[in-house]
């Protein structure tokens, strides 16, 4: 006889079909490919309430310490010297940061440090945990693939301890998929009850010039679903070098029941802003008959732990 997958406890409710809209608003995307994306902790600041202003109520960043080939240690100062000023006018805020690729320079309670000493001081409410290892590397000019040796590595025990730090610190899992093999992790951990509560799932697509994930289109959408339907937990679509919100991707996830994740750090287009691409969701939302979720909304759908 087949084992029954276990299901999660259910911890978020969404009566409404209410939709969230994270932001990410700068990755390592360079001023010079966008004046507009912040990079200095108060650029950051305002960005950030700019943001949430707007309708976003999830908001991701980075420092200025590489993903790839850096000491494997991000520093906390950067974030919260750019997250005290938001969370002083706005306390309810989700903010989360990034985290270095793995590799034989580092360990994953290296790469998780910053993570302890953010949580340590109050500010978190969601954590990183990306599943599996992707090479990140594009395509050049002439539409040839990059010599580049960018890994963004994530073991499979890289994930048990990101669940349980998000455990140790109640924290909601922030969970990236970017290759399918990676929501098969995924979902042997759910299968096992190993998912902190508050876990939300990114589903990454891959940009025109991108060679990792899916393509964004309709299609591979459904093919991610067949395979995280049984879990129920919410999900969102995002691009690698791409804007859900330029392709029929965003209006197809909203009518499937899923979230946006837009931002400057996904989306190469030179000109606008990450409040401008707030709105953009928020007028594609209004096209459809579900609400924008709050800040407050969006802690009920996730379910995340009361205590933050």
């Amino acid at each position: 006889m087949a084992t029954v997958p276990t299901r999660r406890k259910t911890w978020g409710t969404n009566p409404d079909n209410a939709v969230i809209v994270e932001v990410a608003i700068n990755g390592g995307r360079p001023k010079a490919a966008n004046p507009r994306v912040p990079r200095t902790p108060e650029e950051i600041s305002l960005d950030t309430l700019a943001c949430l202003e707007a309708g976003a109520s999830i908001v991701h960043n980075h420092n200025d310490d590489p993903n790839f080939g850096g000491t494997g240690r991000h520093d906390a100062e950067p974030y919260l010297a750019a997250w005290r000023p938001v969370l002083a006018q706005r306390p309810d805020a989700i903010l989360y940061p990034t985290m270095e690729g793995g590799g034989t320079h580092t360990t994953i309670k290296t790469r998780t440090a910053h993570l302890e000493e953010l949580a340590a001081a109050g500010v978190l409410k969601m954590a990183i945990v990306d599943m599996g290892t992707t090479n990140m590397g594009g395509l050049d000019e002439r539409g040839v693939p990059t010599a580049s040796d960018d890994l963004f590595i994530n073991t499979n025990g890289d994930a048990h301890y990101m669940f349980d730090l998000c455990r140790r610190h109640q924290l909601g899992p922030s969970i990236g998929i970017i290759e399918p093999g990676s929501i098969r992790v995924l979902l042997a951990f759910w299968r096992n009850g190993l998912l902190p509560q508050g876990a939300m799932v990114r589903l990454m697509f891959g940009g025109e010039n991108a060679l990792c994930g899916l393509p964004p289109t309709p299609a591979a959408l459904d093919l991610y679903l067949e395979l995280l339907e049984p879990t129920g937990l919410p999900w969102s679509v995002a691009i690698i070098g791409g804007n859900p919100l330029d392709l029929p991707l965003a209006a197809y996830a909203l009518e499937r029941g899923g979230h946006l994740r837009i931002g400057l750090e996904d989306n190469p287009t030179p000109t606008g802003s990450n409040s401008t691409l707030v709105q953009q969701a928020l007028d594609l939302i209004n096209t459809t008959s579900r609400p924008l979720a709050t800040t407050a909304v969006t802690k009920t759908v996730l379910g995340l732990p009361e205590t933050r």
